[in-house]
């Protein structure tokens, strides 16, 4: 698991950095990297999408999983359970926008997905280590904008990928590229709308929309067995 622990201490290390230099940045810079943090999360994600958009063998599963995810997710007030967890610690409005930025960015990813799978069966830890590299530059800018809180999103990526490793003997076979294509698709998406939230453009509360990731794996499930 050396790659894992790579990954979240990588993390540790970018959000304590991040966290100093965000101490001596004024308010008018600090929105400035709002607007450049938003920006940069919408691309990310719009290429995320675009990229695997052609890739999917069914062009509807995507906005099928989205509307499924959002009624389970607005019925179940994940985003609100989310922020009122968060509502007793100072800032728990901006906390919880970026906690939730964090867990997104480095949790729904093909790097981060595929890296704990590969490192269990191969013995390979490249994904993990370039995924350390992505993670590192993004938890110094993160916790610039959101100070040190973003810390936590480590733990959550350690809780992540270590199931993955531990139960990559089950996962792995389900793991296709068609499937990894959809849950793709649905993580740009949710980049996209991290970012519209952080640029004040409109509150998707991406939170809710999280459910839409079972959905694909459930939906490739049944057509296996239909075949």
């Amino acid at each position: 698991m050396i790659g894992i622990f790579v990954n979240v201490s990588t993390i540790l290390v970018g959000s304590f950095i991040g966290g100093f230099v965000s101490r001596g940045i004024s308010g008018k810079y600090k929105t400035g990297l709002f607007n450049a943090l938003g920006l940069a999360i919408v691309a990310l994600g719009a290429n995320a999408a675009v990229h695997n958009l052609p890739k999917s063998d069914f062009p509807v599963l995507f906005i099928a999983s989205l509307a499924i995810g959002a009624a389970i997710g607005i019925r179940l007030d994940l985003d609100g359970h989310f922020h009122r967890l968060l509502d007793s610690v100072k800032g728990g409005s901006k906390l919880a926008e970026g906690l939730s930025t964090a867990i997104l960015l480095f949790c729904i990813g093909t790097l981060s997905i595929l890296g704990p799978i590969e490192s269990r069966i191969n013995g390979n830890n490249t994904y993990l280590f370039t995924n350390a590299t992505l993670d590192f530059v993004s938890s110094i800018i993160l916790s610039s904008a959101y100070g040190f809180w973003i810390a936590p999103a480590a733990i959550v990526l350690f809780c992540w990928q270590g199931l993955l490793y531990l139960f990559c003997g089950v996962i792995a076979p389900y793991m296709t590229p068609p499937l990894m294509a959809e849950v793709s698709i649905l993580g740009g998406i949710f980049l996209m709308s991290t970012g519209f939230t952080i640029l004040e453009i409109r509150n998707c509360k991406t939170l809710n929309m999280m459910p839409s990731l079972l959905v694909p794996p459930v939906f490739f499930f049944i057509l296996g067995l239909i075949k």
